[in-house]
Order: structure tokens, then sequence, then C-alpha cells
């Protein structure tokens, strides 16, 4: 079936209980292709779920083309006391496969960038891979820097 990206509306809205298998199937091509997650559905549905069924805790956006989710990008908030003011983490940014080096990711990355101020979010943290360079050059194109922090992790079994 072939898709023409400039014929079919690309529509952008808040993701909803219905669209978790859509956002599972994403997620999978995400998680594939990084280092230190392997996909596990049953996971992915409890976090998906509590998401979108808490607008204080974030936002899930989809982008949809033809009927069909092609990309999401999740926004979780926190609050900021350096800043006094809401913040929020960006994760989950994917763009299936069939899709990519579309511009749909850049359009949802702007739509949620527009959202959080919205939400009177005053800062975007996002992590990437180290060596995920096209990942770092795609943010960078929309403003975001390289931050002199480091992450690091605590898992608690």
């Amino acid at each position: 079936m072939m898709h023409h990206p400039k014929t079919d509306a690309l529509i952008i809205r808040c993701a909803g209980e219905d669209d978790i298998p859509a956002l599972c199937s994403l997620l999978g091509q995400l998680f594939a292709q990084e280092v230190e997650f392997t996909p596990d559905p049953a996971a992915q549905q409890r976090g998906l779920r509590a998401i979108i069924g808490d607008a204080q805790k974030g936002q899930i956006l989809v982008a949809c083309q033809g009927g069909r989710i092609v990309a999401m990008v999740s926004l979780l908030y926190s609050v900021s006391t350096a800043l006094g003011a809401r913040v929020a983490l960006l994760e989950d940014m994917v763009v299936d496969a069939a899709y990519r080096g579309s511009g749909i990711g850049s359009v949802l990355l702007r739509h949620a960038i527009d959202f959080a101020r919205e939400q009177d979010c005053r800062r975007i943290t996002l992590l990437t891979d180290q060596d995920n360079r096209a990942a770092q050059r795609f943010y960078a194109r929309h403003g975001f820097g390289q931050s002199p922090m480091i992450a690091l992790r605590l898992a608690l079994p």
C-alpha cells in the first residue's frame, strides 16, 4: 500500500486508551535499537496506561496519517526548584520505520515543544544514547543543547 505523505494530512493529537496497542508496537521498534532496553509489552502497557490515565503525570502525543499512528512522543512532568516551575522530560520519541525521513519526527517534536510551553513547562530534558549521533543532530536542529550534567541511575529491583 502506497502512502502519500503530501496528500495524507498529518494529524497530531493526545493518545487515549485505545491507542495503547499501536504505541506498544512503536515502543518495540524503539527499544529494539537501544542497548539498555529490551521490549516487554506488559511493562510497556502498564507504563502507557499510567501516563494516559493521568494528565498530571504527562501526555503522549501521536502523529496519525491515513488513520494510523505513525509516530509518538511522551512528555512527563516534574517540578524544578531551580526554576520554581513545571518542567518536562521528553521520552519515547519514535517514528515508525516505514515513515522515517519524511519530516514527521520534526513536525511531532515541534508540536511537543509548543504543547509543553502551553502546559507552562519552562524546560524540556531528554536522554539519548551517547553513540546515537543522528538523534543528537536531530534534537540539536530543534534547539536542544548538551547539558553539562551526566545521567546517573540506580535500578531498584
